[in-house]
């Protein structure tokens, strides 16, 4: 192979490695964890809470918030209308959340989005696919040590969640909502890291961006 062909094909497997978790599949779902690696997402506070085991992220505290940056940390991923899903297990008394239409901060709790309560036993009464401050499941809709499949799916005003296929919560923003925090918008998706007591797992995290749901 002559140096200018080898250029080229390095050239195309670099893109092609970088661009893997943002190629979606045939029916639209496009894979946001390869199950090894962070690659793709950035941690803020407390970094070292994060970690990939056994094909499962795993989320512990002390507080941190663990955002999808995409392919080019430059110009991070942004998501409008979607279809977000992952496989979720929670430990007794742990408590997690899925952030959606929020962007990276270095520290504290994420001031622009929504989160997608994680809770199944913790002392917080706010359970599983709560849309925190907005609309409250007080009774827990999936059970700790199990798997879970937890879903958001945002189309125009309008914002659901689901556990293992059942909704929650179905939400419409009425007119006049005006701030960053938890006003339909764009932004990425985060996962938190609560407190030193809770440890949670995710896998098989995905996303549409074309919710048909």
């Amino acid at each position: 192979m002559n140096k200018v062909c080898l250029v080229i094909a390095l050239v195309l497997l670099g893109a092609t490695a970088s661009s893997f978790a943002e190629t979606p599949s045939k029916d639209g779902w496009t894979s946001l964890f390869d199950g090894q690696t962070l690659k793709g997402w950035k941690a803020s506070e407390n970094p070292q809470q994060w970690k990939v085991e056994d094909g499962k992220i795993v989320a512990s505290g002390p507080r941190s918030h663990l955002f999808y940056i995409g392919d080019d940390e430059s110009h991070p991923a942004e998501f409008q209308d979607f279809h977000f899903k992952a496989d979720v297990m929670t430990t007794p008394h742990s408590n997690s959340g899925i952030y959606f239409h929020t962007r990276y901060q270095e520290s504290g709790w994420p001031q622009i989005g929504f989160e997608a309560q994680v809770n199944n036993s913790h002392g917080d009464p706010v359970k599983t696919a709560s849309i925190y401050h907005i609309v409250k499941n007080f009774v827990p809709p999936a059970k700790d040590n199990e798997w879970f499949t937890e879903e958001i799916i945002v189309k125009g005003k309008n914002i659901r969640t689901l556990v293992n296929g059942k909704v929650i919560c179905d939400y419409t923003e009425p007119s006049g909502v005006t701030g960053p925090m938890e006003k339909i918008d764009k932004g990425t998706f985060a996962l938190q890291a609560h407190d030193p007591k809770s440890t949670t797992y995710y896998k098989n995290i995905a996303v549409n961006r074309n919710p048909n749901k």
